[in-house]
């Protein structure tokens, strides 16, 4: 059971979380369709930096595995010794300092793991214990020890998946020039 877990949200006056199925439903592998339906999404203290990005922002986050070779480190990290490297698009770049995001902490008993990338959902209501205003998302990820990069557009990375590293896409979707 993780320690922490969390949900972000633009909205300050969410009093509980309500199962609800997902807004874009996303193509599932056999036996998982069920994660389209109604369920509270969180996400653990350890991998919370991929959702201090506004809601709708397109954004490739990288980190070390265990399998990552030298090569594929200095390739995407170029040197950088952060924990995570987040990339994302010009045109949202500005975009960062004007959102203000809520993140809610959640109680962790009622969370199942989807033993990927920090991902949690529960199939009851959640009432969430706190909310902290995170009003500078840049700081909050460098507090974080994720470094920020931005490109024009994602796609330069586009085979990122092919690498060692961990990559993880988010809203990518709505990048530029991004086919599914």
């Amino acid at each position: 059971m993780p320690t922490r877990l969390f949900h972000f949200s633009d909205d300050d006056s969410i009093e509980a979380f309500v199962p609800r199925p997902v807004r874009v439903p996303s193509q599932r592998p056999p036996g998982f369709v069920w994660l389209n339906g109604p369920l509270v999404w969180a996400i653990d203290d350890w991998h919370q930096p991929m959702y201090l990005f506004p809601r709708d922002c397109p954004r490739i986050l990288l980190w070390r595995t265990g399998c990552t070779t030298d090569t594929d480190f200095e390739k995407y990290f170029a040197g950088s010794q952060a924990r995570i490297i987040a990339y994302v698009e010009e045109r949202w770049a500005s975009k960062l300092g004007a959102e203000v995001l809520h993140r809610y902490e959640l109680p962790t008993e009622c969370f199942e793991s989807l033993e990927g990338a920090g991902m949690w959902v529960s199939k009851a209501v959640v009432t969430p214990l706190k909310t902290t205003r995170i009003s500078n998302l840049e700081t909050e990820l460098l507090a974080n020890d994720v470094e920020l990069r931005v490109l024009p557009v994602l796609t330069s990375l586009r085979n990122v998946w092919d690498s060692t590293l961990h990559a993880s896409g988010i809203r990518l979707r709505n990048a530029q020039q991004w086919e599914s």
